[in-house]
């Protein structure tokens, strides 16, 4: 059951998938596997496009629905409809391209069998999407449109935040694929917090995407690997992403204050990429820049739950608790679930490992603390949790601090951004949306980007094997007309 965030009127009520109708789902998805594999990158791509297409012509409708469902606004959800469009057709050419499929040839020598390695389809995907991005990373988000270009079929589970616009979301799914010719069972979506666990567990699953919080993720990587049968689980889960700014970059602390105040109340504080922390040097006075900033812009969070309403403030009370002072707070606005936004301070000393303060407050409530020299800034540094971003606010090429917080940062991050906000996170050929432990569940992976593909496959070798009984893709002629290396060489 979802809920206007404005008003708590309940806006969608949808029953939970049975058992029986899940067993039913999983067992097309099972069926329809093979014929996927075998399935050609430009075929899926027919499908992906047709997708993207059929959303696109629905944009305005569900982006109103989205905007009842998230109180997101619908110029944000208009664009964010868009944006998953694109993705859509981003992970099909992707596909097309091939690279993902890291065919590799060895010829037979005096010495050595012919080998043929190659990557290969996992089979059916359980996908979890995330409340804050109902198109972009909910049932038709990043994680499905990368499965199914990697010739997976896909089962997503129905956020229950925006669980309207789930179904609304499938059923322009459903009819898009099949005008397009797929097969029935490559994509479904179905409903119920139960209906997950056992979704997860179903032995037809192989592969589990999510995106959401790390109480979720961790719960469904549990489940993952107690089955018999143990399967990946690729959770981004997201952390305390910080933000550093150098002695020459505090020159204008006023202006990384406003871009600050801009990046973590942007989306209500609601982001993975949300920069919590930011660590200035002493006697910059960051923290009554940061406050003043948000004063001025006076944001009035409108969050996305009623828990995750309610969680800000014990948030809030938690960080001062754990040694936090409160330099700017703004009370909870008149809607059913509005939340307070506030700015908070604290000596480096409190920041150690255990401390409430190194763990993420959602919404839009930030940690600013100064710090005296390199050697207390990389102490900082290694004590905190491994997030998915970093940001460092510099002086310019010239700044002599940058070299060393960047490379310590990326010991510990999955992106680092230089002189801008982490808040956005474009879907490209080099993007790494993920990071160590526990911001996400596979370090290895991500979640955007061309190698999102990646996380949906496994390689095979094919030795001795006659050309004819070779998958079409590892095939002498490259009928696909994928790019490989032979013999070493690329080609």
């Amino acid at each position: 059951m979802s809920h206007d965030p404005r008003t708590g009127a309940v806006v969608a009520s949808v029953a939970d998938t049975s058992i029986d109708q899940l067993r039913s789902v999983l067992k097309a998805a099972a069926d329809v596997a093979p014929h996927l594999v075998a399935t050609s990158p430009a075929e899926r791509r027919t499908w992906l496009y047709a997708v993207a297409d059929a959303l696109e012509s629905h944009r305005d409708e569900l982006a109103r629905l989205a905007d009842h469902e998230t109180a997101l606004g619908l110029e944000r959800l208009t664009g964010e409809v868009t944006r998953a469009a694109e993705q859509l057709r981003f992970y099909a050419d992707v596909a097309i391209e091939g690279s993902y499929l890291d065919v590799t040839v060895d010829e037979p020598t005096a010495t050595t069998p012919g080998l043929v390695r190659v990557n290969r389809p996992l089979g059916p995907v359980a996908v979890f999407g995330a409340s804050n991005f109902p198109f972009a990373f909910s049932v038709l988000g990043n994680d499905t449109a990368s499965a199914l270009a990697a010739g997976c079929p896909v089962v997503a589970k129905a956020h229950p935040a925006h669980v309207g616009l789930s179904m609304r979301q499938a059923d322009i799914a459903r009819e898009a694929l099949a005008a397009a010719g797929a097969p029935r069972g490559i994509f479904t979506v179905v409903s119920g917090h139960q209906t997950g666990i056992d979704l997860v567990k179903a032995p037809e699953v192989t592969a589990v995407g999510f995106t959401g919080s790390q109480a979720g993720g961790l719960a469904l990587w549990r489940i993952a690997n107690e089955r018999e049968i143990v399967i990946p689980v690729y959770a981004e889960m997201g952390t305390v992403n910080p933000v550093v700014v150098t002695r020459q970059g505090a020159a204008d602390i006023d202006a990384v204050a406003k871009g600050f105040v801009g990046s973590f109340t942007l989306g209500n504080g609601q982001f993975c990429t949300k920069p919590g922390l930011l660590l200035a040097p002493a006697g910059s006075s960051a923290a009554a820049a940061v406050a003043n900033a948000l004063r001025e812009a006076g944001p009035e969070p409108v969050m996305l739950t009623e828990a995750i309403a309610d969680a800000v403030g014990s948030g809030i009370s938690a960080m001062v608790d754990a040694g936090a002072e409160v330099v700017a707070g703004l009370p909870s606005g008149e809607h059913a679930w509005s939340a307070p936004a506030a700015v908070l301070t604290a000596p480096t000393a409190v920041l150690r490992a255990g401390s409430r303060l190194l763990e993420e407050t959602f919404g839009a409530v930030v940690l600013v603390c100064e710090y005296e020299d390199e050697r207390e800034l990389a102490d900082v540094l290694r004590r905190l949790q491994a997030s998915l971003a970093a940001s460092v606010f510099t002086g310019g090429a010239g700044d002599d601090q940058a070299p060393q917080i960047i490379g310590l940062l990326s010991g510990n991050v999955g992106r680092v951004v230089v002189d801008e906000w982490p808040t956005g996170v474009a879907f490209t050929w080099a993007q790494q949306h993920g990071g160590p432990w526990p911001s996400t569940s596979a370090p290895a992976s991500t979640s955007v980007g061309a190698a999102g593909l990646a996380r949906f496959v496994r390689p095979v070798t094919y030795q001795s094997v006659h050309d004819g009984w070779l998958p079409p893709e590892a095939q002498a002629g490259n009928p696909w007309h994928l790019p490989r290396r032979v013999n070493g060489h690329r080609s």
